[in-house]
Formats: structure tokens, sequence, C-alpha cells
């Protein structure tokens, strides 16, 4: 979709700390992460939601997610991780393209989700980035 953001984000057409990247999506970190290495993953072909988007694409996107939470939780040194798929504004999806939430999580550290948002620059997002994107296999 032409006015679609994350269409826009994912295949490239504005710049983002993408963390990885193939064919069929892009993975970056959130502009406003609930915690430090928040990560989206995005697919390059639009849907809105879950409903909208064919059954192989869900089940590559999950794949993706499942090898971003791994680098994710080594390169954050995390405890674990949140992963989330919320489909339609009553389940808090903001964005009307399908995409997956990875969110390191440390001991303790359990803020409120959605709507805290972790306080990291820009230079702190790059570095992350690389990190994250270091350990993606």
């Amino acid at each position: 979709m032409s006015d679609c953001i994350f269409c826009k984000i994912a295949n490239g057409d504005i710049p983002t700390n993408t963390v990885y990247e193939d064919a069929d999506f892009r993975v970056i970190l959130d502009a406003n992460p609930a915690n430090p290495g928040h990560c989206l993953v995005l697919p390059k072909k639009h849907g809105a939601d879950i409903f909208e988007l064919d059954s192989d694409t869900v089940a590559k996107a999950h794949a993706v997610a499942k090898k971003t939470a791994e680098a994710v939780k080594k390169a954050m040194n995390a405890d674990g991780v949140n992963i989330l798929q919320n489909s339609g504004e009553a389940a808090w999806q903001s964005v009307m393209h399908y995409h997956i939430h990875v969110i390191p999580r440390h001991k303790g550290d359990w803020p409120s989700f959605p709507g805290h948002v972790a306080k990291v620059t820009d230079d702190e997002q790059k570095t992350i980035c690389a990190k994250i994107a270091g350990e993606i296999k």
C-alpha cells in the first residue's frame, strides 16, 4: 500500500535501524521501544493484520521472530523475551500492517505494555542494532 508507513519501512523506502532482512521480511528496532532492543518483524507484503495474510506468510513471520528472539536474548543479555502480535485496534494494534514485536525482558523490569517507552538515544539504538544484527544467524 502506498500510504502504509510499515510497507515503506519494510521495503527500504524509509531508512531505519535494520537488524535483519531477507526477500520477504525486514526486522527493525522499534522507534518507541518498550525496552532497549525491542524489535519489529515486518513482512514486505502488506496485510493489515493476521486475518489478511496467508498462513505461509504468518508461519514464516514467526520463524523470523524466533530467529530474532534468539539474537535479541543473547545480544541484550535478556532473561527472556515477549513475542507479541496484535491484530485490530481493540488488541492495541496502532499501525495497520501485520507485525510481530520481539521485546527483551530482564527480571524485575516489567513496564506496562503498551504505553511504556524506554528512553534510548539514537546512538544507543545504532549500537544495539549492530549487536543484534551480529547475533542473527
